[in-house]
């Protein structure tokens, strides 16, 4: 008989997880909160995206890598088995500049971890030239770009509606619109997990994957839990004909025809408002690149937070004295979700050919 999960948290990280565990042979049960929560997974901007990633830090570029490969065969499977179309597209992507100096500074940072990576890391030089054969709607302040020919990006509420839709097919127990009050595990091993409701339920395992949740409930499993938000701010425009042959970091024209904006980063605890401060900022930038979006209406904006770790990298984490819980959180939950549904269930089970995540410990704080 297979161990038991609870996940707690419902997002894209919970989901990719259980959808893992599910296709495994365990029995699942994800609670998940209600629509007020504050959700990374319904306010982000559905990068596929490895380039930027781990420039300091290459375990973490070479864990992304492997998500970013995994990712065609995953999107496939969860259209196979739900027939929701989640419009992946990984035909590359790039990392505007507007300066030389600093396009050069950010390439010799690729160059460094290629060489930490043994050369397999895959970034192209694009001056501007180049870069006005694909994109030929760039303005003229832009430089050049670092390409990225592993990146894309998906339809990020799509792709969580085909990952409940498939758990449900799966026969997970989906509990959502509650909140997690306590977790126990008693004498014999077995966690308690009681909602505020007064409900409790029971599982040989525990894995929390709460996003911002976790840092109230980890400690109960004696897990430092060290996540913060951080808000980022997104615009998007009226649907348009195809302006844009590649997405980047900041734009993307997603796939029902509207301009997406973004990549704001503030420190503004809970509150997820959005500011006319920094929508004036990074609308400019975005003209900046694309002049055409002067001319433009915007048709809608909104305000949601990151899950941060004090290094930006994921939390991968044993409790020490809980056995059978776990605590996955990381920032990266659409890029990553191909590594959370095939490699991450090994982890878990502690199976011979599951990944080495040590490195991601809380013990590095």
């Amino acid at each position: 008989m297979k161990p038991e999960y609870i996940v707690v948290g419902g997002g894209i990280v919970g989901c990719a997880l259980a959808y893992g565990l599910l296709k495994a042979g365990h029995q699942v049960t994800v609670l998940d909160g209600g629509d007020l929560d504050h959700r990374a997974s319904r306010g982000n901007f559905g990068l596929v995206w490895l380039s930027s990633k781990g420039l300091d830090a290459p375990h973490y570029a070479a864990w992304t890598r492997r998500s970013v490969k995994l990712w065609k065969e995953l999107a496939e499977e969860l259209e196979n088995v739900t027939g929701h179309k989640l419009s992946l597209v990984q035909e590359g992507g790039y990392d505007f500049h507007f300066c030389e100096e600093e396009l050069m500074a950010k390439a010799k940072q690729y160059e460094h971890l290629r060489k930490q990576l043994n050369s397999d890391h895959p970034y192209e030089i694009w001056d501007r030239k180049r870069l006005l054969q694909e994109e030929p709607e760039i303005g003229p302040d832009v430089v050049g770009a670092i390409y990225g020919a592993e990146d894309g990006h998906v339809n990020p509420l799509k792709l969580l509606n085909a990952y409940t839709a498939a758990i449900r097919k799966l026969g997970a127990n989906l509990i959502t619109g509650t909140n997690v009050s306590d977790i126990s595990q008693d004498k014999s091993g077995t966690f308690q997990v009681s909602l505020e409701d007064g409900r409790i339920y029971s599982s040989d395992k525990v894995v929390l994957s709460a996003g911002l949740g976790a840092a109230q409930l980890g400690p109960k499993l004696n897990f430092k839990a060290l996540v913060s938000p951080q808000k980022g701010q997104v615009l998007i425009t009226e649907k348009l004909p195809k302006k844009m042959k590649r997405p980047s970091g900041i734009i993307r024209q997603v796939d029902e025809g509207g301009i997406q904006i973004g990549d704001s980063k503030e420190n503004a605890g809970f509150d997820n408002n959005d500011t006319i401060e920094t929508t004036a900022a990074i609308a400019e930038r975005a003209i900046a690149v694309y002049p055409f979006l002067e001319h433009t209406r915007l048709i809608r904006s909104w305000g949601a937070t990151r899950i941060v770790s004090p290094d930006g990298l994921p939390i991968y984490q044993q409790s020490k004295t809980h056995p059978g819980a776990y605590l996955v959180s990381c920032h990266s939950g659409i890029t990553l979700a191909a590594v959370h549904s095939y490699l991450l269930p090994h982890w878990l089970e502690q199976s011979t050919n599951a990944p080495d995540l040590e490195v991601f410990s809380e013990d590095r704080f």
